[in-house]
């Protein structure tokens, strides 16, 4: 394990039946409240996004935008996020999906990705690959080509990535 995946280990504080009974929840504001951690996590995915040569980050709601943000910044390339229903005002295509404890649907606009971009999604947390699945599902009803997917945690034990048909990085395993 990197020095850097030790130290965001170390500083992610689990918390027990949240947000409901029986969910050990991965709560990173402990990374993102350490400004050199943060900095140094931005670094690892904007590593990830320009070795990819994606022409677009995809970022879920809401954490993902978190960490999307300063990658394009830094690479002066597109950000496009992947919404909860009635947060979006322009023409959009939305997928359906299911979490480890609950269900969702998250939608992307329609006017922007075309069948030649490539496209990396990045979120905070891979768990049951729910969300990444329906976000890599809209990138490709679009028409664009997901590149890979980034996640700066991913939880193992549940299997998300085996639900994911492209290059998978993660920081943190648990």
């Amino acid at each position: 394990m990197s020095q850097l995946a030790q130290d965001v280990a170390a500083a992610i504080r689990d918390i027990p039946d949240f947000p409901k009974p029986g969910v050990l929840f991965k709560d990173i504001t402990p990374v993102l409240a350490d400004g050199e951690l943060y900095k140094r996590v931005v670094d690892w995915f904007t590593n990830i996004v320009n070795d990819s040569g994606a022409e677009y980050v995809v970022a879920m709601e809401s954490r993902g935008f978190l960490f999307a943000a300063p990658i394009v910044d830094r690479l002066g390339i597109g950000l496009l996020p992947a919404r909860k229903p009635g947060k979006l005002p322009f023409n959009k295509i939305g997928v359906d999906y299911e979490l480890e404890y609950a269900t969702g649907r998250l939608e992307l606009h329609t006017d922007v990705l075309k069948g030649h971009h490539k496209v990396i999604v990045v979120d905070d947390l891979l768990a049951t690959g729910g969300t990444a699945k329906a976000t890599v599902e809209l990138v490709r009803q679009l028409g664009a080509e997901v590149v890979g997917c980034a996640f700066m945690i991913e939880l193992d034990f549940l299997g998300g990535r085996q639900h994911l048909d492209c290059e998978v990085h993660s920081l943190v395993h648990y």
